[in-house]
């Protein structure tokens, strides 16, 4: 997923959100990340006939009240890849698959609009869809095999530039725009060859090579179904049209939103969602601190509403662990984010400098910012806890040991450093925990002699700004998550060289011909196979080209109203699940 940067929002596959809790004992969490990090298993045609299984105690009526504080980024499913909008897109639109939770951090995938999770031939490089029966939109039109068509061929159009690119690149390369550069809305569409459409219950993914992960990919919210019919390009972003149990009713950009019943759902279809509140009020510009202390106080409205994507306050953690019916009104885990000191690669390009960088950052510093413990733990390496391969112990620049930094180390690597070399600049987020990470940073990089010019950026577009291959800047705090468990939904996203890209997440231009030989290889491989190429490829990266200093994995610690039923933590989004949630009275 994208990450977002602690303070600023996370791609779904992603860039980090803020971060919470899982508790004062790092290792019994990283043991219990170990769950999280469980290979994905594919349902079959059983699992994924709806209704979805009840959840207990759970009554209907009523609405949930959400407290965000930023905006949402998009709302065009084909933009979707930050968090915000992910947790908000499984309430309204369905893709082909989706994911589904048992609660106990078993993941599967199961068909959503398709009767199962897909079929596959041709040695994985062909991949069959059956649509389900009855499967309709808002508006009542049955969603069909040519919707399933539009909704890949639009993400070629030039107006979708946010969302995923794993479909597109995988069915027509890494230029695929110009396999379709009106994206299907001419005379022209993907030859059956690659999209194959018989009929209107029929789809079919032809690729060059086996592509194993495909539910998975399918599952995220950048894929959900767009119905052609109701498709209005650049403004579909401000009234798109549901497939889920909720519509919306009302959008204020970057104030509200309402959603209510989507009568024309119908549940039987649906093996992973509910539908048991009448409606969400989402109420946007509530920051961090002000949801807190709303949802400790637990008064009014407060008692049925809930955090979306932020977290509890980092000063008002111990308000809510020391007040045990506050503290099990929680939900907790390990987010899939790595937390990063990113260096732009075509700016510093020095690796001395950003092995000494790496030496003297301050972990522990960084993480008092989100809490201390309950916020986040060192990071060694860039694999997350979650992830398949991780490696606790890999630790090649001794983080683990000197988390506030090993200043000697440092400033030995610099020594015969020029001084022109040792000025940097540092762009950070005009936030609260923007802030934090500006004196963390100057504070730890003056202690070795190197001069931080810091260069403050909107939270908002942080991300948009930094993504840019021109940007002014030496190095920026930036956070990125697994899409699905795989390695290499973090390693190709982040550090494959054909990502190189305005909008792309490979924020320090890393470019290795090695690196793109093992990217390469271990696409091909099955997920078992493919592991020793993935911890071949990590190490190389972080040993020898180092375009990124490790500095804390987040943590995920959310609060909700006293009268919120069904709260538990989501393995997949690493937020709260908003599938099952209920009003007890």
């Amino acid at each position: 997923m994208v990450a977002l940067a602690a303070g600023s929002l996370v791609l779904t596959g992603c860039s980090e959100n803020k971060g919470g809790d899982s508790g004062k004992d790092s290792k019994k969490d990283q043991q219990e990340a170990e769950v999280q990090s469980k290979a994905v298993t594919y349902g079959d045609t059983a699992a994924s006939t709806g209704p979805a299984k009840e959840v207990p105690g759970a009554k209907p009526g009523g609405t949930i009240n959400v407290y965000e504080e930023a905006g949402l980024s998009h709302l065009d499913p084909g933009q979707i890849y930050v968090s915000d909008a992910g947790q908000v897109s499984n309430l309204i639109f369905r893709g082909l698959t989706n994911f589904q939770e048992d609660g106990k951090g078993n993941v599967s995938v199961v068909g959503d609009l398709a009767t199962d999770s897909g079929k596959s031939s041709d040695g994985g490089k062909t991949w069959t869809f059956t649509l389900k029966d009855g499967v309709k939109d808002q508006n009542g039109n049955p969603i069909t095999s040519a919707d399933i068509r539009h909704t890949v061929e639009r993400q070629y159009a030039k107006f979708i530039f946010d969302g995923p690119t794993y479909l597109q690149t995988w069915l027509s390369g890494a230029k695929y725009r110009d396999a379709l550069p009106d994206g299907g809305f001419g005379d022209k569409h993907l030859p059956d060859s690659v999209l194959e459409t018989p009929d209107d219950k029929t789809v079919v993914f032809h690729f060059d090579t086996a592509r194993p992960d495909l539910p998975q990919t399918l599952a995220m919210p950048g894929y959900s179904v767009v119905p052609e019919e109701t498709d209005t390009k650049e403004k579909y972003d401000k009234a798109p049209v549901s497939t889920g149990p909720y519509k919306i009713a009302e959008y204020k950009v970057g104030k509200s939103l309402k959603l209510v019943k989507n009568e024309n759902w119908d549940p039987k279809t649906d093996a992973v969602r509910h539908q048991y509140v009448d409606g969400f009020n989402f109420d946007f510009g509530v920051t961090e601190s002000t949801q807190t202390k709303r949802l400790i106080a637990d008064q009014g409205d407060a008692k049925n509403a809930i955090q979306l994507t932020r977290a509890v306050e980092a000063t008002q953690i111990q308000d809510v662990v020391s007040d045990p019916a506050v503290n099990k009104r929680t939900i907790k885990g390990y987010q899939p984010y790595v937390m990063t000191l990113t260096f732009n690669l075509d700016r510093v390009k020095n690796k001395q400098v950003r092995d000494a960088i790496t030496h003297a950052v301050n972990s522990k510093s960084l993480i008092a910012g989100e809490g201390g413990a309950y916020g986040g733990d060192v990071a060694p390496n860039l694999f997350a806890p979650t992830l398949p391969g991780y490696e606790a112990d890999y630790d090649p620049y001794g983080r683990l040991k000197a988390p506030s930094g090993n200043i000697e180390k440092a400033k030995e690597l610099l020594k015969d450093v020029p001084a022109a070399e040792k000025k940097l600049v540092f762009a950070y987020r005009n936030n609260e925990a923007g802030q934090k990470h500006k004196v963390a940073i100057e504070d730890a990089l003056s202690k070795v002699g190197i001069e931080v010019v810091s260069k403050e950026i909107d939270a908002a577009s942080f991300y948009e700004q930094i993504g840019k291959l021109k940007n002014p800047y030496d190095m920026y705090i930036t956070g990125w998550g697994q899409d699905w468990p795989s390695p290499g939904t973090v390693v190709t996203p982040v550090y494959d060289g054909d990502q190189i890209a305005d909008g792309s997440p490979n924020y320090s231009h890393i470019n290795d011909p090695k690196v793109q030989e093992l990217i390469k290889k271990a696409l091909t491989q099955e997920p078992t196979e493919a592991a020793a190429t993935w911890k071949e490829v990590h190490r190389y990266i972080l040993e020898e080209v180092n375009p990124a200093a490790p500095l804390w994995y987040t943590k995920q610690f959310q609060l909700y109203g006293s009268n919120v039923g069904g709260a538990r933590y989501s393995t997949e989004s690493s937020y709260i699940d908003v599938n099952g949630l209920f009003l007890k009275s």
